[in-house]
């Protein structure tokens, strides 16, 4: 009997068959074709770049997504961190590289990469993760890249403060936002359509936009941003979706009313009801989440031993308090144990030993984290978060043989 209100996705396909081939691959060692960068060198022709691993949601844009269940340590590897695209990734460079900083401040002025990376910097890791990870299990079938669990990755980014760069322009009385504008650019085709091309932007409330962790970012994991990552800089947004953490960043415009920007208005958006009232709102922090990264879904676990279960848990700003694990489709749960020392922005690894019964059969093991605001996920999705802020529990069915 399924734990799940409905356990088959929108085309009748069970969940089992639709996520199972990937899972069972990774389990058995898959080391399929890299997935490659279709990003162009100056010269217009392919650079050859690769992501050994990650699976290819689409090729153009280009998103790619990292297979959880390979997850092995604290840090993800910049080529194995996931990759997520709206437009085509755009080819620039840093000797032409420049920033615009203007709209409410008292000095507008431009910085090129020599003097951004010249003023106080600071490193930090944080995990970013997609704001419609693990929409590849909404029921129905909902719009946008069909991520599974992968779409999330925990980095070290090195970079210079936003506050900073606003401190040297002063910002005006009054101002209200700040908006952040990537090089790439296009036009959305399907519904809402964007109206002709446009730039990918987001904007930040001053106060966040003032947080010291919130990075003009030209470092992850120790070198020069990849151009799929955002090259030469981005910004980091700790504690908020990635959609806020805006790549090939070229223009920071500070404002004094609400932005309402394609991207801010129409995508990354969910209902948040007032009084009973639905009203649209930008998606902004990370949820609380706890994702099973070993055993994959499907995996074939032997009976009467001691299995490790294991996967990491994340919660936006706040802090992860605990990870429980069922492994009776969520009748009854018990605490796992939290690995190394709490990373603010960071997610924390876990794990689990389970006693695995003697007599083969089906199981589901589930995860669920609270944090330490008292959050925890839910059973089910809310739909009016739409396809994004995906955090409800999630069984893996496994053999025991």
């Amino acid at each position: 009997m399924s734990d799940l209100p409905n356990d088959r996705t929108a085309g009748g396909i069970d969940r089992r068959d639709f996520l199972g081939g990937a899972a069972a691959a990774v389990v058995a060692g898959w080391s399929g074709a890299a997935a490659r960068s279709e990003t162009p060198s100056a010269d217009g022709a392919p650079d050859g770049r690769s992501f050994p691993g990650l699976m290819t949601r689409e090729k153009e844009p280009l998103n790619l997504e990292f297979p959880f269940p390979t997850l092995d340590a604290a840090l993800t590897p910049t080529n194995r961190f996931f990759v997520r695209n709206h437009f085509r990734v755009p080819t620039l460079e840093a000797a032409a590289w420049r920033l615009k900083v203007e709209g409410e401040v008292e000095k507008e002025f431009e910085l090129d990469y020599d003097q951004l990376k010249k003023l106080p910097s600071q490193t930090l890791t944080a995990t970013i993760e997609c704001a419609g990870n693990g929409r590849a299990f909404l029921v129905p079938k909902a719009k946008g890249v069909a991520w599974e669990l992968g779409a999330v990755g925990n980095a070290e980014w090195t970079g210079v403060p936003l506050a900073a760069v606003l401190e040297k322009a002063g910002v005006k009385d009054g101002a209200m936002e700040v908006v952040l504008e990537g090089a790439d650019s296009g036009e959305v085709g399907e519904e809402p359509k964007s109206p002709g091309v446009i730039h990918f932007e987001r904007s930040l409330p001053l106060a966040k936009a003032r947080k010291p962790e919130v990075l003009l970012a030209y470092r992850m994991n120790g070198k020069e941003l990849t151009p799929e990552h955002g090259f030469p800089v981005r910004a980091l947004v700790p504690g908020w979706f990635g959609m806020a953490s805006v790549k090939w960043l070229t223009r920071v415009t500070v404002t004094a009313a609400p932005f309402q920007g394609f991207w801010q208005t129409l995508e990354y958006t969910y209902f948040r009801r007032e009084r009973g009232r639905p009203t649209l709102v930008p998606v902004t922090e990370m949820q609380v989440k706890a994702e099973i990264a070993r055993p994959a879904l499907q995996e074939v676990v032997a009976a009467g031993t001691a299995y490790r279960v294991s996967g990491a848990a994340w919660a936006g700003e706040s802090e992860i308090a605990k990870v429980e694990v069922s492994t009776d489709g969520g009748m009854s749960w018990q605490d796992a144990k939290l690995l190394e020392k709490a990373v603010p922005f960071s997610w924390r690894l876990w794990d689990y030993e389970w006693r695995t019964p003697k007599e083969p059969g089906r199981h589901r093991l589930m995860a669920r984290a609270t944090d330490k605001r008292g959050r925890t996920q839910a059973e089910k999705h809310d739909k009016d978060r739409r396809a994004y802020l995906i955090n409800h529990t999630l069984p893996v069915e496994v053999q025991v043989r």
